[in-house]
């Protein structure tokens, strides 16, 4: 009975895997990249992925994917045992360190420092209010029964944010920057279910989340920098800098 269960479970996390795959894939392809004068531009199409991804998530509250889901987390237990890995910890910052550091390795971004950053900042304000209203609300017992706030994945969701930054930004300049910070994503999101921190229905809903507070914040960007030159009555600049003595952050200011 426990082997039939096991099996069921495996599948379901396959099957899981390849849809979330195959969601991502159009992340490459889909709208939502920045036009020749590095204006934003909303369509509504821009929606269909991210919101498809929390759709799948919200799903692991009913029947038949509530049970697959213990299905899944019953399968890893048997499967990993005792062992943990706490590199999903460290990893979810790669994609978002990657949007300032690509540029330091030669390639070139659709904006300057000073616009990524009030991207991000957009971004990671937009994630923030979103994941924490849902989890306080929602209050989803974890898989290891650790806390009441499983759903949604924050740390998906962060590293989504990033690896769709990472697109936006450099996207055009060589697919593979995409290809590279959605596989530190996506691996994240495996491994918090591996370590029974999440059901991966909460990944699904995390990734989503992500994924929308980026373009959210790269839609937000002509008004986000109208308001800090209208608060400021400057242009300021923030980048990073590398020499021989080591890293560093430089600020510029035209008057």
């Amino acid at each position: 009975m426990v082997k039939i269960e096991a099996v069921g479970g495996m599948r379901t996390l396959l099957a899981s895997l390849l849809l979330m795959g195959s969601l991502l894939s159009s992340a490459q392809t889909s709208p939502g990249r920045v036009v020749a004068d590095s204006s934003s531009c909303f369509t509504a199409r821009e929606l269909i992925m991210p919101l498809t991804l929390v759709g799948a998530g919200t799903l692991g509250f009913v029947e038949p994917l509530k049970q697959a889901r213990i299905e899944v987390r019953d399968y890893l237990d048997e499967w990993r045992g005792a062992h943990r890995v706490t590199v999903d910890d460290h990893l979810q910052y790669v994609p978002l360190g990657a949007v300032y550091g690509l540029s330091l390795l030669g390639a070139e971004a659709k904006h300057g420092y000073v616009d990524r950053t009030l991207e991000m900042a957009t971004a990671y304000i937009t994630l923030g209010v979103m994941v924490n209203a849902i989890k306080y609300t929602v209050r989803t017992p974890r898989p290891d029964g650790s806390a009441f706030n499983s759903f949604p994945s924050g740390h998906t969701a962060t590293t989504f944010m990033g690896a769709e930054m990472v697109r936006i930004e450099y996207g055009d300049a060589s697919p593979w920057y995409s290809v590279g910070a959605y596989t530190a994503a996506i691996t994240v999101g495996v491994l918090r279910v591996y370590n029974k921190r999440h059901w991966f229905t909460d990944v699904f809903a995390g990734a989503g989340i992500g994924i929308l507070s980026a373009r959210i914040g790269y839609w937000m960007l002509p008004y986000t920098r109208k308001a800090m030159h209208k608060l400021t009555g400057l242009d300021a600049f923030v980048y990073p800098a590398v020499s021989n003595e080591g890293a560093s952050l430089g600020f510029a200011m035209r008057f």
